[in-house]
């Protein structure tokens, strides 16, 4: 049975589910869920993320980590932590670009966050022979404690499940996954007491206590242990309304009930929450800035030049990587950067200029 017929039956049986409830299904059911069992990444795949986009992203990272451990007075052991690996290919550009600080590598333990069975493997294919052997967990919990830790995290926070709310004329009502007419999933509103229609035009509120919560774990880690975390990711630096669920199928928007489990699902980041949630537990935070100020403050030009000045045959693709990265109508506006950290921490690339 295909992951849309058990969720018509568990619907049938249980009623409609939240939007929440339907992502994390569509992405994690262990027998037939996006991540669980068909992760595509890359030009093939369903979509892209900057890592694959060129090595110079990962590179880049690499630095900030590099600099991070030296103002966190280059701890040792440290944890080196990346939360949602993808296919180990930002991990690897990033332990390329440190071998040239060696007492950073020594003093690093190297863990991935990762609860995808296919990508694990990929991770364990791609770093094979890196500089640093991964050790896995499956949350942040679950990585060792008693050392500093600098955490990365590349478009982790929009796969994280985010509730609905539709404002009514008799106030805000949860948006829900049911079926239709037709027996197929539908999107629809919870039962009220007054039995309003939504206005066509009414407003939709996400809120994604998932999203909070990572913000608050990886917060009081970092105060708990010392280090800084960099988020990296696409959705709004203001509080707002609007209804930023999508679904991607070979690089293409198609209807997010369509597929379930054969498509990638998101959700914009809700940074102003996020970053709420990781001031309320007590860590400071710098950030959103635009992808494309945060690596261009890190020299993703002076890296572009570099790589030109090794192979001129490729000047023309190392400036469209640079391009899709950095420019605000791709990459550079639209994707956003936030340091959660330990209190009082300077967290390299933020500094106002």
């Amino acid at each position: 049975m295909s992951l849309k017929d058990r969720l018509k039956a568990q619907i049938i049986q249980g009623g409609p589910i939240s939007v929440a409830d339907y992502m994390t299904l569509c992405l994690h059911d262990a027998q037939d869920g996006y991540y669980a069992t068909r992760p595509a990444l890359g030009g093939q795949g369903d979509f892209i993320t900057a890592p694959l986009v060129s090595q110079m992203f990962g590179e880049l990272l690499g630095l900030w980590a590099v600099e991070t451990w030296t103002r966190l007075g280059r701890p040792s052991p440290f944890r080196l932590v990346e939360v949602g690996p993808g296919d180990g290919t930002l991990m690897s550009d990033l332990l390329r670009a440190v071998r040239l600080a060696p007492d950073f590598v020594a003093a690093a333990d190297l863990w991935l966050i990762e609860t995808s069975p296919p990508l694990k493997a990929a991770q364990a294919r791609k770093l094979a022979g890196a500089a640093l052997a991964p050790r896995w967990a499956d949350s942040l919990e679950n990585v060792a404690e008693g050392a500093p830790v600098i955490l990365i995290g590349n478009e982790l926070l929009d796969c994280l499940p985010a509730r609905q709310f539709v404002m009514t004329p008799g106030g805000w009502v949860e948006r829900l996954v049911g079926l239709g007419p037709d027996g197929e999933l539908a999107f629809g509103l919870a039962p009220t007491e007054h039995g309003l229609a939504p206005d066509p035009d009414a407003l939709i509120l996400e809120v994604s206590p998932a999203q909070e919560s990572f913000a608050t774990q990886v917060a009081q880690r970092v105060v708990r242990e010392r280090g800084a975390a960099l988020l990296i990711d696409y959705g709004r630096s203001e509080a707002g309304f609007g209804d930023t669920l999508q679904s991607l199928k070979a690089h293409e928007k198609i209807d997010p009930l369509a597929f379930p489990g054969e498509s990638d699902l998101t959700i914009h980041t809700d940074f102003p929450s996020v970053l709420a949630a990781a001031r309320q537990a007590e860590a400071d935070t710098a950030g959103p800035i635009p992808q494309g100020l945060f690596l261009g403050r890190l020299g993703l030009q002076h890296r572009a030049e570099a790589l030109i000045a090794a192979r001129p045959d490729l000047t023309a693709v190392i400036g469209r990587q640079m391009t899709r990265l950095m420019a605000p109508d791709q990459m550079g506006d639209l994707f956003k950067v936030i340091s959660i950290h330990q209190p009082g921490f300077p967290s390299p690339g933020f500094e106002t200029v």
